[in-house]
């Protein structure tokens, strides 16, 4: 028990090469937990879920173009997989923590995840998280060479007007329980 919780949880040398999509993750989960009115040490020891939707490398590329990914912090820190497991070992959550990559649909299919998760009643809350950072430009231009970006800045899905993909960044948190459990003030 004695761990340090919260986004501030990592040592100095740990956050120096931490991915920033972890770090940015864990303060958004700190604040969607707040802003549903949870104090953050009462989910410690639940039964809480986390469902990250995670996908860019970009950062891990990085650490490996500046030969420094010879440390146990580059290695955990650049690992799209950790992300879902630093907030559960962060906020003491015993529920699943799962990682989901599928590219641009991996928040949907997180929230997909964590909601059959409570159906199935495997996590009593589920903290739902998608993050997407462009550090590098490497991984646009690679993307631009064999996808079009659309002309417009406009993503136009099922349209005939579409010409091609528009990237983003985004990064959000969501906190899950079942209607039952809420109106039972669970």
């Amino acid at each position: 028990r004695g761990r340090r919780r919260g986004p501030g949880a990592a040592s100095s040398a740990e956050a120096a090469r931490m991915d920033p999509q972890q770090r940015l993750l864990a303060e958004v989960a700190w604040e969607a937990i707040e802003n549903a009115g949870i104090a953050a040490d009462r989910l410690a020891g639940t039964n809480t879920g986390v469902f990250a939707g995670i996908y860019n490398t970009d950062y891990a590329w990085l650490q490996h173009d500046a030969k420094a990914v010879d440390d146990v912090y580059s290695a955990i820190g650049s690992g799209t997989s950790i992300a879902a497991n630093r907030l559960s070992y962060l906020l003491d959550l015993r529920g699943p923590s799962v990682a989901i990559d599928t590219t641009c649909s991996s928040s949907l299919v997180a929230t997909h995840l964590a909601m059959a998760s409570l159906e199935r009643r495997e996590s009593d809350t589920a903290l739902v998280c998608g993050i997407n950072l462009t550090i590098s430009p490497a991984i646009a231009r690679s993307v631009c060479s064999v996808i079009p970006m659309a002309a417009d800045g406009r993503c136009k899905p099922f349209d005939s007007r579409a010409d091609g993909i528009v990237r983003g960044e985004a990064c959000v948190a969501l906190v899950l329980k079942r209607l039952a459990d809420v109106r039972a003030g669970l």
